[in-house]
């Protein structure tokens, strides 16, 4: 792992190695129990969280680490992110201080934060997070960032390893990211990952998404992008819905929300186009406008799975970094 952060697929040294520890992991979450012992790890929120709050700290407590928790917009003071501010008016504390502050306190700092969808360059910069980084001094991850959640996509591919080991499927997989509906617009950050993290294994991806809903090309580049939604869907294995504002700047506006695309939604006549597909979403999902609830509610349906395994993708990656920074041994 680069300078111990973990920000993205390019901070995981051995992929196939990564799944194997996490499935240690699963099988006996309490195998290293005393691990993070006397350790602590702080968890800063500038964005509402669920799963990510609750299977980042339950793998850090596998670990026997310490934990403190801190919802940044409502229990601090407002942080100044730019250097050379003469801080005279809402800001009342500097970043630099800020994670300096933090890093006497905690041995890891997670940090969420969402991108804005009003300035592309800005987003694409990831400021909050890369000044944490800078700053800090102590291994820092990502919880989600503008563009990227890490945390979110390992446990997708676990969730992709583990049905293709359940329903014994042995010819490569058809992995379909499909753009669905949704009332507000939401960032690329869980499709860019996503893509990036697949691109890494040896399912097939494809990307369905509506003309102008294209992603990052930085992402997307070798993966096969359609237009149609059914085509997509024909002979998938793992069908994988996730709604995403515009990226391109050119002929759509940046972070644009989609307009009368309300039949985008996955239902149930567009999975039977399907090989018997699992129905994947990294929650939380709007029932009846991202996906219809014959399909979310159905055998099929693997969304639990998919945030079980959040604790587990965590919980390995927390344990690469004690191990780094600390010397432990691996657990297998």
């Amino acid at each position: 792992m680069k300078n111990l952060n973990f920000t993205s697929f390019a901070d995981v040294p051995d992929l196939q190695e990564w799944i194997k520890i996490a499935q240690n992991f699963k099988e006996n979450p309490l195998s290293h129990e005393s691990f993070g012992k006397g350790k602590t790890l702080g968890l800063l929120f500038f964005n509402p969280s669920l799963r990510t709050r609750l299977s980042t700290q339950k793998a850090a407590m596998n670990l026997g680490m310490n934990v403190m928790i801190m919802n940044v917009q409502q229990d601090g003071w407002t942080i100044e992110m730019e250097d050379g501010t003469v801080m005279n008016q809402n800001s009342q504390e500097h970043i630099k201080e800020a994670a300096g502050v933090i890093s006497q306190y905690c041995d890891i700092i997670g940090v969420r934060t969402f991108a804005s969808l009003a300035d592309k360059k800005a987003d694409y910069e990831e400021k909050v997070l890369q000044k944490f980084i800078k700053y800090a001094l102590v291994p820092v991850i990502s919880l989600e960032s503008a563009t990227a959640h890490p945390l979110q996509s390992f446990a997708d591919i676990l969730t992709i390893e583990e049905f293709k080991a359940k329903t014994n499927l042995t010819k490569k997989s058809k992995v379909v990211l499909s753009w669905s509906p949704h009332p507000k617009a939401l960032p690329q950050a869980v499709p860019n990952s996503f893509v990036n993290w697949v691109k890494n294994t040896d399912s097939e991806l494809v990307i369905a998404c509506p003309k102008g809903f294209e992603l990052n090309p930085e992402y997307t580049k070798g993966v096969s992008i359609v237009h149609n939604q059914e085509e997509a869907f024909k002979d998938a294995d793992f069908i994988y819905a996730k709604n995403w504002s515009s990226f391109s700047d050119e002929n759509e506006i940046y972070g644009k929300i989609g307009q009368n695309l309300e039949h985008w939604i996955v239902d149930e006549a567009k999975m039977k186009l399907t090989n018997n597909a699992k129905f994947m979403h990294c929650l939380p999902v709007r029932r009846n406008v991202v996906v219809a609830d014959e399909v979310i509610d159905s055998q099929n349906s693997v969304v639990l799975e998919q945030a079980h395994n959040r604790v587990y993708s965590a919980q390995t990656v927390l344990f690469n970094i004690l191990e780094q920074k600390f010397g432990y041994p691996m657990p297998y």
